[in-house]
């Protein structure tokens, strides 16, 4: 098996402690204990430090969640199962993992987001592209593009959401109600656009 790269695990280490702990309370040491890296070799690979390595892990987490996430949608011809399905998943997911948080983009945004302009940029800049991808799935599936980004948004932000209010009861019931609640917008949304769609086409046939 190949051995996996001083930088990479920099990076996996730090994302792992922004999961558990925020950006806030994590230090270069615990990254260094973690990584199994010489602290030299951190500064060689990331000039800036903390934030640099923080910057590097919300973009890979990010990234890897955001292909999670389409993973778990593109299955279903129905966005609204889709979303239920996924957010059953997200739901399973927490509970298995003992309650860790499954990515760190939402929770090191909110933290950081007047502290850390730089970052925050870079959580605005993933969770941007996940609405884009979320979005131009759901146009493929019928819905308008203006309702399909409104949809996913949504989305977004009640899974994001969901996370916080499930890690501290330590229950799944918020991820699993706002799963039902996206399921029914997008139910909503997408009945609304079928009924458009065949009122212009009966308009087109007169």
């Amino acid at each position: 098996m190949a051995r996996v790269k001083t930088d990479e695990r920099i990076v996996m280490a730090m994302t792992e402690l922004l999961r558990r702990q925020g950006y806030a309370a994590t230090g270069i040491k615990q990254v260094v204990e973690l990584s199994d890296a010489p602290i030299g070799s951190i500064y060689h690979h990331f000039k800036g430090g903390k934030r640099d390595i923080a910057a590097a892990a919300l973009r890979q987490s990010g990234t890897a969640y955001g292909e999670l996430v389409g993973m778990l949608l593109a299955p279903y011809d129905d966005p609204a199962d889709g979303i239920e399905a996924a957010f059953v998943a997200a739901a399973e997911t927490i509970e298995q993992g003992g309650w860790l948080n499954m990515c760190p983009v939402g929770t090191v945004a909110g933290e950081i987001a007047d502290a850390e302009p730089d970052l925050r940029e870079i959580a605005a800049e993933v969770m941007s592209s996940w609405i884009d991808a979320g979005a131009a799935l759901f146009t493929a599936r019928g819905l308008p593009v203006a309702d399909a980004r409104s949809l996913m948004s949504a989305v977004v932000s009640a899974l994001e959401g969901a996370f916080i209010v499930a890690r501290t009861q330590r229950s799944t019931d918020a991820i699993l109600a706002a799963g039902r609640a996206m399921g029914c917008y997008a139910r909503a949304l997408t009945t609304q656009a079928r009924t458009e769609a065949i009122s212009q086409s009966g308009e087109v046939g007169r």
